[in-house]
């Protein structure tokens, strides 16, 4: 196939995906810019003045993922007729090509990115409340991410390139394992090593809420050896929980500002951060956060994850992905016209063909698994939602899911397509109908 209408096509191909993902962030769009007013339906599960600050947020973020893919479809399209990879690899000399390919290729990509983060983070959260970063901390932080970031992948992308150009025919096969591997350690290594490199984990102070997690782990068998807050409002205002860890050594993770009251103020106490404060020196009671009884019921929700081996089905789900986009790899990495219309008239170098075809050519495959994923997920948090119920913590459990939505500003109306499309989490109307059915 001659290189030049190859690359035509792939380029049609990722901006026809391009269109798709556009299509459904404004149909979403539209149908919060249409729903001025609070529909009867969701009047149990947001105030009036609540969904007027959800809608502005949403529609602010909706249309900065507008502005965001455009840009994005606009730096692709003239990389791939510029023949970037060939000039960054041509760049990175003979010395050393994997490593310094890697760190410009980084370098490169956050600095394109870098104005319209910095927008996301100081003009969209900032306006609704969310950001918490100062302009020095942000860079910092990137930087580090950056240098954390290649001290990890430029290994493993010699690695990577070993088993591509050494492992015969069923490379392939040889290179899932070794990302299969790879992987494992980092289920490992990242929450207790990496993670803290940029957050602060401090273990839950005793108290009722922690004695309340443990009894519950206790109940089902879980193994559960720490229980730690994360300090997450120092980046931003979102909350979350979630679980780590394998065989005996499972641990719960609470961001700080999934909490509040008296548990807050301990949390905050010991590890020396001090609570928001108004004018006149008093802490503030910004309503956020929520109580005992409802952040058991979250972490219920979670176990429930554990007991109904969620974590492996999606460890399998992935694993099934990676075995055959590397399958497929397999078949068009050393494809001449391919390389060619990347800018290498003579073969692509292993690590380069890697990129592009996960990257660009892999691009339908990448949607229709992830349309599957989402499928997937959605189901498991049902099911999920289902087990803290049947524990009795389902009044607790939406009651929880309604001060969540509430706190990051969620929206409870949202465009069908959409959110079949794009919404792991199924929408908290949806779910908090579910849970009326164990009540």
């Amino acid at each position: 196939m001659d290189p030049r209408l190859l690359l035509h096509s792939i380029v049609g191909v990722n901006v026809l995906l391009f269109a798709w993902e556009l299509y459904l962030i404004k149909r979403q769009r539209t149908k919060h810019e249409s729903t001025e007013k609070r529909p009867k339906e969701v009047e149990s599960v947001i105030s009036e003045e609540d969904y007027t600050k959800a809608r502005a947020y949403s529609i602010d973020r909706l249309s900065f993922k507008i502005l965001r893919l455009m840009a994005e479809c606009g730096i692709t399209i003239m990389m791939l007729y510029g023949g970037y990879y060939a000039y960054v690899w041509s760049l990175a000399g003979s010395s050393y090509p994997i490593a310094l390919f890697m760190v410009l290729h980084s370098v490169i990509s956050f600095l394109i990115d870098l104005p319209l983060s910095l927008y996301e983070n100081f003009v969209i959260e900032e306006l609704h409340g969310f950001n918490k970063y100062t302009f020095s901390f942000y860079i910092i932080d990137a930087i580090k991410k950056q240098v954390v970031t290649n001290l990890i992948t430029i290994p493993l992308a010699y690695g990577a390139v070993w088993l591509i150009e050494n492992g015969g025919e069923y490379f392939f096969f040889y290179l899932w394992v070794f990302v299969s591997v790879v992987i494992l350690l980092m289920l490992t290594i990242y929450p207790a090593y990496i993670a803290p490199l940029f957050d602060k984990y401090s273990p839950l102070p005793e108290g009722t809420l922690k004695s309340a997690i443990e009894e519950l782990a206790a109940k089902l068998d879980y193994p559960l050896t720490k229980i730690y807050v994360v300090d997450g409002s120092t980046r931003s205002g979102h909350s979350n929980a979630y679980m780590y860890g394998f065989w005996k050594n499972k641990r719960i993770v609470l961001y700080d500002t999934l909490l509040s009251g008296e548990e807050k103020r301990k949390v905050y106490e010991a590890i020396g951060k001090e609570l928001e404060k108004d004018k006149d020196g008093q802490p503030t009671a910004d309503g956020k956060g929520m109580g005992v009884e409802e952040v058991v019921a979250v972490v219920g929700h979670e176990l429930g994850h554990w007991a109904l081996s969620h974590t492996l089905r999606q460890l399998g789900t992935a694993e099934l992905n990676i075995f055959l986009a590397l399958f497929c790899f397999s078949y068009c990495h050393n494809n001449e016209a391919l390389a060619a219309a990347f800018g290498f008239p003579g073969g692509a170098p292993s690590l380069v063909s890697l990129i592009v075809i996960m990257q660009y050519l892999m691009g339908v495959y990448n949607e229709i698994f992830s349309l599957f994923t989402v499928f997937i997920t959605r189901k498991m948090e049902f099911e999920a939602d289902a087990f803290a119920a049947q524990l009795g913590l389902g009044p607790k459990l939406t009651t929880a899911l309604v001060k969540l939505s509430k706190d990051n500003l969620s929206v409870p109306v949202n465009d069908h397509l959409y959110s079949t499309c794009r919404h792991t989490h199924p929408p908290v109307i949806e779910r908090i109908e579910a849970l009326k059915k164990f009540q």
